[in-house]
């Protein structure tokens, strides 16, 4: 899957100008990415054009215009794009009170061994940037990657529409399951197969 490259990224002035028609696109792309896994925890699978977007939301919020720091990231968020015969996506663990998620955060130490990708049975478990975990506490923004063997996202939208897809967690403070549906099958089957 291509990167995101500096040169495509707009100035400023450029992005205000097209992001009132952009906005409203991104966030019906990002709806049908977004998987709920049980109460507390969101994934948002990525590809170039989210990373691509949520870097040019992130100059703008932060107010970024030094080459330097742009430079730093876009070479930042490309982290985020899967490779070759992988999914990758942003895992959000939220609660809405504060201490809740502050508790919640503590007692989901090792998570990174408890998510998996199911298909057709077949578990293949999440690998986590090791940089959002601790000792004593993980972050509750997380990234995640399933590698996949070669040619399984060809059978994505057949499996969704059969239920044999989804995410599962089987960590002992958190256990869910969420079947991944024909959309979002079709958005991940996309990412796969684009050249």
């Amino acid at each position: 899957m291509n990167v995101v490259d500096i040169a495509q990224i707009m100035s400023f002035e450029q992005w205000e100008r097209v992001r009132p028609i952009l906005r409203p696109l991104f966030i019906h792309e990002k709806n049908r990415r977004r998987l709920s896994v049980g109460e507390h925890l969101t994934l948002l699978f990525e590809n170039a054009q989210s990373v691509w977007y949520q870097i040019e939301e992130m100059l703008r919020v932060e107010r970024i215009t030094d080459a330097y720091a742009v430079k730093h990231e876009v070479e930042t968020y490309n982290e985020l794009i899967p490779r070759e015969d992988e999914l990758s996506a942003t895992m959000l663990i939220e609660y809405p009170d504060a201490k809740e998620r502050d508790l919640a955060l503590k007692g989901l130490v090792g998570l990174e061994r408890h998510v998996k990708l199911v298909a057709d049975g077949r578990a293949l478990n999440a690998v986590f940037a090791g940089t959002q975990i601790a000792e004593d506490a993980i972050s509750a923004v997380q990234f995640v990657r399933f590698q996949l063997p070669r040619g399984l996202g060809s059978g994505f939208i057949d499996l969704a529409r059969k239920g044999a897809l989804a995410i599962e967690v089987d960590h002992p403070m958190l256990a869910a399951r969420a079947q991944i549906d024909v959309a979002l099958a079709q958005a991940l089957h996309e990412d796969l197969t684009a050249a």
